[in-house]
């Protein structure tokens, strides 16, 4: 396996941790034999520019150093070309906030992660497409709508320096001001729209979202499929008591709660909506969204 890299830091991550450490961690894979070209981000949406750019040149080799964010960025800059073009690899280096998608490998963040680059272990990732009204989103942990999406919006915009905890306040926060709201969908071949009201919808790629909430234990990053998990209408008193199995995956056994597997979704909002993607929020006027099977190779 090639050895060569391009390396793609976004200091801020996690409150500047990454900052502080990327260089630390960089320097043992240089030791250990990996060839590292570096790249540091200046602000948001660099890192899909700088990955882009990158493999318009012939680069194939990429590490997120930063978290789920970074990753998510630099996977938007490979596709839609690496879909249709030649393969390409993403390593990561979790020294960012949430750093949920490596979750579904290891509880051992880094240093699992830097032993998958040494070695060169890949697998086969699925990627997700999101259709929207100003163009395409491509992920590989998550999308959110509704209850999880304002949790990340209020944890982002007011408590992102606490890292996970800070997800937690937000969580705490929307509770006190919870909202259940339909967003109408079809997935795979249903005749009818769904327009029931819930709690939150997430349409996943794997297990994890903030850091260690299992939002979908039957997840799978090389299924194929999107695992989309439905959390009905339920009250508050409800949800404080089923809170800590959103750690555990358990909530999915909730009566008001369903999971399915499918490979496309398709959306019938009236208006864009908050999502979170990847650990970040943005705001979109969601169209659809599909599976691309094992497109994407990554180092675990």
């Amino acid at each position: 396996m090639n050895r060569s890299f391009l390396a793609i830091v976004n200091p801020a991550a996690g409150g500047g941790r990454c900052g502080r450490m990327a260089k630390s961690a960089l320097e043992k894979l240089r030791l250990a034999g990996v060839e590292l070209e570096v790249s540091e981000t200046t602000g948001p949406g660099q890192a899909t520019a700088l990955a882009r750019a990158a493999y318009a040149r012939g680069s194939r080799q990429f590490i997120a150093v930063g978290g789920d964010g970074t990753a998510c960025e630099i996977v938007n800059g490979l596709f839609p070309e690496a879909a249709t073009s030649e393969r390409a690899v993403l390593g990561f280096l979790p020294l960012g906030t949430g750093n949920s998608f490596l979750r579904d490998f290891t509880d051992r963040g880094a240093e699992f992660a830097a032993a998958a680059i040494i070695a060169g272990r890949r697998q086969a990732c699925d990627v997700l497409r999101l259709s929207h009204a100003a163009g395409e989103l491509y992920f590989i942990n998550l999308l959110s709508m509704g209850f999880a999406a304002d949790a990340a919006v209020a944890a982002n915009r007011r408590f992102k320096r606490l890292g996970e905890f800070g997800y937690v306040l937000g969580v705490l926060l929307c509770l006190a001001r919870l909202r259940r709201r339909a967003f109408p969908l079809r997935a795979d071949g249903d005749t009818e729209l769904d327009r029931r009201p819930c709690l939150f919808l997430s349409f996943n790629n794997s297990k994890y979202t903030g850091g260690k909430m299992m939002i979908a234990p039957q997840a799978s990053t090389s299924d194929g499929l999107i695992e989309y998990v439905r959390w009905g209408p339920v009250g508050r008193l409800q949800l404080v008591r089923n809170f800590s199995a959103l750690f555990d995956g358990s909530h999915i056994t909730h009566a008001q709660a369903s999971r399915r597997a499918v490979r496309r979704i398709e959306f019938a909002l009236d208006a864009p909506v908050d999502v979170m993607v990847d650990g970040e929020t943005l705001t979109l006027d969601c169209r659809s969204i599909e599976v691309l099977p094992g497109a994407l190779d990554v180092l675990v």
